[in-house]
């Protein structure tokens, strides 16, 4: 699977492109439709998911949807566990803190989670905006512990990490949980 990074709009979301042949999945088109669909260019777009719902994440879902007609994918219509869309077989993990509608999305055979605004390299997403919840923030970082520590974690602003490096280097996993 190649994994395409393009960073969109005044908070530089990371949107993520994710290609299989000649499809494509969408993680979290924040921002900036034309330059995602350039990236995009005339390959099958399976699906768009959203990790939760701030506009940084999903403002240019409509953009997406009108060009290539494909159908948005987040936790109302994922539910936690396995899914497959197209060529893209991944889990699903309900992680709220962040926001309550904040869905990881593994590729347990890439080693690889997309987690949005969960969890940043040596932080965590911000529990104070709307939806925001420290005490779901402190289950999900509990819950996220018991997966491989080899996971690369692309997250949706700044650089990837791996879960063994937060674990051990980030200040929140060591003072929540």
């Amino acid at each position: 699977m190649n994994i395409e990074r393009v960073k969109v709009g005044k908070l530089k979301c990371n949107c993520y492109i994710l290609g299989i042949d000649n499809d494509v999945l969408v993680i979290d088109p924040g921002d900036e439709g034309e330059k995602i669909i350039n990236v995009i260019g005339d390959r099958k777009v399976n699906g768009i998911i959203i990790t939760h719902h701030h506009f940084d994440h999903d403002g240019a879902v409509n953009d997406i949807i009108s060009k290539y007609g494909a159908v948005m994918y987040d936790k109302n219509n994922l539910s936690e566990g396995s899914h497959k869309i197209g060529k893209f077989s991944f889990d699903v993990i309900y992680t709220p803190g962040h926001r309550y509608d904040l869905i990881v999305i593994y590729f347990k055979k890439e080693k690889i989670m997309f987690v949005g605004d969960f969890i940043f390299k040596d932080s965590i997403g911000r529990c104070d905006l709307p939806g925001g919840s420290v005490s779901d923030m402190i289950k999900s970082l509990e819950k996220i512990k018991k997966y491989d520590r080899d996971i690369i974690i692309y997250p949706g602003h700044g650089i990837e990490t791996t879960l063994g490096y937060e674990i051990n280097n980030n200040a929140y996993f060591r003072e929540f949980v």
